[in-house]
């Protein structure tokens, strides 16, 4: 899987920008001069980003007027997480057979759910929103490099088959283990890269992971969305719950005030 990603001519090129944003994870005392430095460095994402900063979404009373402002009224981590969506997305072209914007709408759908529950465990939001943003892009690896079994793939999930175990089958892997490894070539950091990998299965690599965790229980919360805005847990993983160390009443209530406006990740893809 390594060499196949290593030998593909046709993967996204993340911009510059993009790159040294995710170095920057890495390093907590990062200046908010050098995190400015850095975005500004492109116009075109600066340009997005600040009409985005600007929006009912992000914004607030303050008008944004440049990338420093941004830092004031965002915080770093905010802005610095923006900028990694929107560079993420301008640079992701959609193969024939793979619709973009249902999967961008799905990641940032993942994203929000997931640096909404961050609290839970306390870990890092912004990474964790990384984490959703990102756990679906073993999956557009596949359309990249392998366009005609991946459709073959989409068909058979439309009839009802398992997307995992099919990849599987016909690859020896599955769009988490592509993601992952992905992630990796990208040099985002490595609890990044293992929470796609576990996303199915928090405690998978012997260890539960907390971001793989928050991963789990944001898919629940899309999949089972109209149960939980009423407040019904059917099908509720309680053992993950437990074996994380959470309480399951505040999980409960922390799932029901999610009140993110996910029409709003749309402006994104604009």
């Amino acid at each position: 899987m390594k060499q196949m990603i290593e030998q593909a001519t046709n993967l996204p090129s993340i911009p510059e920008v993009v790159q040294k944003l995710i170095a920057s994870m890495r390093d907590e005392d990062v200046s908010t001069e050098k995190l400015a430095g850095i975005i500004t460095s492109d116009q075109a994402i600066t340009a997005k980003v600040l009409r985005l900063a600007n929006s009912a979404h992000y914004g607030g009373q303050r008008k944004v007027g440049s990338v420093k402002d941004a830092l004031v009224v965002l915080g770093r981590d905010a802005l610095r997480t923006l900028v990694l969506s929107v560079g993420l997305v301008s640079s992701f072209k959609a193969p024939a057979s793979f619709d973009l914007k249902t999967y961008w709408r799905r990641s940032f759908m993942m994203a929000n759910r997931a640096k909404w529950l961050a609290k839970l465990n306390n870990v890092d939001a912004e990474i964790a929103y990384t984490c959703g943003l990102l756990h679906g892009i073993g999956e557009y690896l596949i359309h990249i490099v392998k366009p005609e079994l991946a459709q073959t793939i989409d068909q058979q999930v439309a009839g009802g088959a398992p997307r995992r175990k099919t990849e599987l089958e016909l690859f020896g892997f599955d769009y988490t283990m592509a993601g992952s490894e992905l992630a990796k070539h990208w040099k985002f950091p490595d609890e990044i890269a293992e929470a796609i990998r576990w996303q199915h299965q928090p405690a998978g690599s012997g260890t539960l992971l907390p971001y793989a965790t928050l991963m789990y229980l944001a898919r629940y919360m899309i999949n089972y969305n109209d149960k939980v805005a009423q407040g019904v847990f059917d099908d509720f993983p309680v053992k993950l719950v437990h074996a994380a160390h959470l309480s399951l009443e505040t999980v409960y209530l922390r799932m029901e005030k999610f009140a993110e406006a996910d029409d709003d990740i749309l402006t994104l893809l604009q």
